[in-house]
């Protein structure tokens, strides 16, 4: 075969980027695309052919046997699924691509998971269901996160994953019942969330040889630090840093090669490019998702790799026709970074018909169109992701700032258009970034415990009957009846403030929602006792007093105090000029409830081995760590009236003031079966958990057992803190951890979720070993 004439179906920037390279082939005479785009009316050998539909097969044959075509491409997965290749094998011309059999790798997911399991290709756990109530009842039974797909074809957005249950119920409602995608949606698959990083890897075959391209990583989500909705893609580099020899040989090994065997042992050898997207876990690659085709932009991003000795076209002749052992694939020591530029509302709502200029980009980069079409001689938007630019180089860094370099010289340019400008943030998180800590920040949470050290003798002195005089719990004891008054109570108190969160309340100037985190810092602590609160004093210390912001503070303390069922009997307000400055001001609060002797907590003695711990979520940050989240904040070169990159909803400031849950009235009917609670404050999950345990437990708790609100995921990209400092610092999504039985587990997860709490299994308590922490988080380092 001297000369090729090949018909590509598509009009993505995916077979833009197959035009541009195939076009270098000195085989290929011409190249025919269906329907083809902007980008591939340029480009040279390619005609765009829009006679033809890509969807209407034996059309498509005819139109190849009229004009010689040897070498179909389909670009897409739809045509693969829907059976093109058996078309034209049928009629002798050669495809590359998998036959419908072999392309449910795609179009099932379904199918994908139980050949998955079938071959020992490791995989996140899974279930598939047709009927929704079913589904529905499974989602309801677990504890850790979950994607939701939809089994069928979607066009990239028929997978899901939910931040709650809530939206996990909602997600599966529109998949099945509302058919927002379709007969896609007629069966769903719903999987472990894994975590990590997320690779993909394109792999050409001819049924029993690989030869991969190199590792490369996709940004899914429309905002910057990984935010917001799922897209198709918004950028994309190679290689990746993590993508190591031994990581390579592992996917191989473990993934790939019984992907193909098994493929074979099915009797549908696969035949064309194999997208595997995988997830690096902690226990190592595990494959997120497989696709029949090019992926894209990974297509856009690993292609310009190929060293000019590597003639695309052979490749694909070669895994056609089954000799793919004798291709030589050469890859440049070069780095690639794409960014792809998209419409104004996209993934949502967007419009098309957008005139655009392209100009020449400089050397080593190129333009790949993809929602782009020529009316005349002008240029138009037609699609979502619009058009991206490609930039290759001897390092990440300058591959990535070449493409952005080129996009500030406006060589594209068309309104509304928007791209994200952190691509391959992930490969720079490390060199970039000091790793910040709440130390670094101005406070120490070891000095903290230190300095409760070396006042415990003084405290000591103080001791009377009734009261111990120890430090160290959620608040302070007084048990009335030994103190002198038979029969009455036990009384626990409790003192706090709201910390560094009252300046973002001061910048924003909006104090009534901090008046309900005072009144929670302690009557949280109060509960964890197994007190109810019955009353609540406040002080307020300002330089001078402003009517409005003190009236709005203290209406934030009834709130607080009305969400807790105690009163608000007193409190001070003081003037001290110089004390503070300006509209600055200071409040703390103190909190006293009472309990029965009987049915104090912690209940120590009681505690055995097994004993679950269960995570009520939380509403945020709450009140803790704020000294590092301005930091972070600052050092985004963030305003607080800035939208929050983790909740495009609400401006950062807004979003950081949502105020400390309070749990009293939902923990109150259930404290007869609860062992101990933990309110998670300063310290952490590592600090506080240990606090309501004896000292012969260890709460081993699951990291990715419960929900990570996008505010933590967003504080640890943006300040690259370790995972540790993160649960050390912030309650990083658990307000209160729950120590019960665990035969009464269920029963109190039930009762809390129907209260309206968020309710996550975290782990269990185990017998501590010398030399062991008080909190173990199992799997932490998965925190990417």
């Amino acid at each position: 075969m001297s000369n090729l004439r090949i018909l590509l179906i598509g009009n993505g920037g995916r077979e833009h980027a197959l035009a541009w390279k195939l076009s270098q082939s000195p085989r290929v005479e011409s190249i025919f695309a269906v329907p083809g785009n902007g980008g591939t009316a340029a480009c040279p050998k390619v005609s765009n052919v829009t006679s033809v539909s890509a969807d209407d097969f034996p059309a498509l044959v005819e139109f190849s046997q009229s004009n010689g075509v040897n070498l179909v491409v389909p670009g897409p997965e739809a045509p693969l699924v829907d059976g093109v290749e058996g078309f034209f094998r049928a009629a002798g011309i050669p495809c590359f691509g998998p036959s419908k059999e072999a392309a449910r790798l795609e179009g099932s997911k379904t199918y994908s998971k139980d050949f998955m399991k079938k071959y020992n290709v490791p995989t996140a756990a899974y279930e598939n269901f047709s009927d929704f109530d079913k589904a529905v009842s499974y989602i309801d039974s677990i504890s850790h996160d979950v994607v939701i797909k939809a089994t069928g074809l979607a066009a990239g957005k028929g997978v899901i994953m939910p931040q709650t249950k809530d939206e996990a119920m909602a997600a599966l409602k529109q998949i099945m019942v509302d058919k927002e995608f379709g007969s896609a949606g007629s069966e769903v698959v719903i999987e472990e969330l894994l975590l990590g990083d997320e690779l993909s890897v394109l792999t050409f075959c001819d049924g029993y040889s690989i030869r991969s391209l190199p590792l490369a990583q996709d940004h899914k989500r429309i905002f910057d630090g990984d935010q917001g909705p799922n897209t198709g893609g918004m950028g994309c580099y190679a290689p990746t840093n993590i993508a190591t020899k031994e990581l390579v040989a592992r996917i191989d090994k473990e993934i790939l090669e019984p992907t193909i065997l098994g493929m074979r042992r099915e009797k549908q050898p696969f035949r064309g490019v194999l997208f595997t997207g995988l997830m690096i876990t902690n226990a190592g690659p595990k494959v997120l998702e497989y696709n029949v085709r090019f992926g894209d932009p990974e297509t856009q991003t690993v292609l310009p790799l190929l060293s000019n000795e590597t003639d695309l076209a052979e490749i694909m002749l070669a895994c056609t026709g089954g000799y793919l052992d004798n291709c030589h694939i050469t890859i440049q020591d070069k780095f690639s970074a794409t960014v792809v530029l998209a419409a104004g509302g996209y993934p949502g709502s967007y419009a098309k018909g957008t005139p655009m200029t392209v100009a020449e980009p400089p050397a080593g980069s190129t333009i790949f169109h993809a929602g782009t079409r020529l009316d005349g001689q002008q240029l138009q938007t037609s699609g979502g992701r619009v058009i991206a630019i490609n930039s290759i180089s001897d390092s990440l860094r300058s591959a990535v700032d070449a493409s952005y370099a080129a996009l500030a010289a406006n060589v594209i340019q068309f309104d509304g258009m928007f791209f994200r400008k952190d691509i391959a943030h992930r490969a720079f998180r490390a060199a970039n970034k000091e790793s910040m800590t709440y130390a670094q920040a101005g406070v120490d949470i070891q000095a903290g415990n230190d300095f409760v050290e070396k006042i415990k003798k003084a405290v000591a002195s103080t001791k009377r009957a009734g009261a111990d005089a120890e430090i160290g719990g959620f608040g302070g004891e007084v048990d009335l009846s030994a103190a002198g008054y038979p029969n009455a109570p036990v009384i626990v108190g409790a003192i706090d403030g709201v910390g560094t969160k009252l300046m973002i309340a001061q910048n924003m100037k909006k104090h009534d929602t901090v008046g309900i985190d005072l009144v929670a810092m302690n009557v949280n602590d109060l509960i964890v006792q197994g007190a109810t609160p019955l009353m609540f004093l406040d002080y307020y210390g300002c330089s001078k007093l402003d009517l409005a912001s003190a009236a709005a503070f203290v209406e934030g303390v009834a709130d607080g105090c009305r969400q807790a069922g105690c009163a608000l009997v007193g409190g001070e307000t003081a003037e001290m000029p110089g004390m503070y400055q300006g509209e600055d001001y200071d409040a703390a609060g103190c909190a006293v409830g009472a309990v029965t002797e009987d049915a104090r907590l912690p209940k120590l003695a009681a505690m055995v081995e097994g004993d679950i711990l269960l995570g009520l979520g939380s509403n945020g940050v709450h009140s803790n760590g704020f000294s590092l989240v301005r930091r972070i904040v600052q050092s985004a070169g963030l305003a607080y009236t800035d939208p929050a990159p983790w909740d495009q909803s609400k401006t950062i400031g807004e979003s950081l003031l949502t105020p400390t849950r309070i749990y009293v009235k939902t923990l109150l009917p259930v404290l007869k079966d609860i062992k101990g609670l933990a309110h998670i404050t300063g310290g952490g999950l590592l600090e506080n958990v240990p606090r309501m345990l004896p000292e012969s437990f260890t709460a081993e708790i699951n990291f990715g057992s419960w929900q990570m609100p996008p505010v933590f995921q967003w504080l640890k990209a943006a300040g690259n803190v370790a995972p540790a400092e993160m649960c050390r610092t912030f309650n990083s999504g658990i307000g209160m951890v729950v120590a019960v039985d665990a035969s009464k587990a269920s029963a109190v997860a039930s009762a809390l979720g129907a209260a309206g709490e968020s309710v996550f299994t975290l782990g269990r308590l185990i017998r501590r070993t010398e030399g062991q922490a008080g909190c173990v988080i199992q799997n932490l380092e998965r925190w990417q």
